[in-house]
């Protein structure tokens, strides 16, 4: 049994890295991380910040080739808060993400469900169910963004819904899980778009310039480093107890079939 686990940032995922002895491996064309948890072969993936790193790094994975044994995916990682009542390191599960960027035929926002089943396991592990997530171009950074984003969504992310589609398309089922890291009401410190490499990865040399430009924001820059460091370290601790829960139900599966 394998269960594939994506999340955009090294910073996402060290916490969890940290809790196993994961190690390099490929997966079709894409770089992966693996370990071995309850029972379950776990691969984790990082896309990159972004929907188009996203997009680019979950189609090097080996779908056709690996189905047979890929029984989930997770797009897991950190998100903003759009509603006021999700407090930071909050784990929520969406029941359904909704693309800024893709639209149906009517021209509406497409929109991709996650799996019920994953999204009831998350709810037992302890996380709150969001009916949905807002899956954007771009970081949103003012609150002010937020407040109407809120009206309708209850987190916002980047990678999700590119994660779940292709997932979808796949086969395969699949759920968003986000921990929240930054506040409905709060400014991020930088525009995070200035931040981040055209492969969707933290420059530090990007970082720094931005802080040179706007000193100002240095304290806003350690308090979300630290909050992002507190809702990833919950993220693994929940992450623990989910893939546990859904080896378990995999295995009840697996000996009421054997029980036929």
């Amino acid at each position: 049994m394998k269960i594939l686990v994506t999340f955009a940032l090294e910073i996402e995922f060290a916490p969890w890295r940290a809790m196993h002895n994961f190690h390099d491996a490929k997966w079709g064309a894409a770089n992966v991380s693996v370990t071995e948890i309850s029972g379950v072969d776990i691969a984790v993936l990082l896309t990159g910040a972004g929907p188009r790193a996203a997009r680019e790094a979950i189609s090097r994975i080996a779908w056709d080739e690996e189905s047979g044994n890929l029984e989930y995916c997770i797009s897991s990682g950190l998100a903003g808060a759009l509603r006021p009542d999700n407090p930071i390191a909050q784990v929520l599960a969406a029941r359904e993400v909704v693309s800024e960027g893709v639209r149906d035929d009517d021209g509406a926002n497409s929109v991709v469900a996650s799996s019920a089943s994953l999204v009831s396991f998350a709810a037992e592990c302890g996380a709150t169910v969001a009916a949905k997530f807002y899956s954007a171009e771009r970081a949103i950074s003012r609150a002010d963004e937020k407040k109407h984003l809120g009206k309708a969504y209850d987190a916002v992310e980047m990678e999700s819904f590119e994660i779940l589609s292709v997932a979808a398309a796949s086969g395969v089922p699949a759920a968003a899980i986000r921990a929240i890291s930054d506040l409905a009401d709060e400014d991020l410190p930088l525009d995070m778009n200035e931040v981040f490499s055209d492969e969707g990865q933290v420059s530090i040399s990007r970082v720094i310039g931005q802080v040179a430009r706007h000193p100002q924001s240095l304290p806003g820059l350690i308090k979300l480093g630290q909050q992002s460091k507190l809702a990833a370290e919950l993220l693994a601790k929940f992450l623990e107890k989910y893939i546990a829960r859904i080896a378990a139900g995999l295995q009840s599966i697996e000996m009421k079939a054997a029980a036929r």
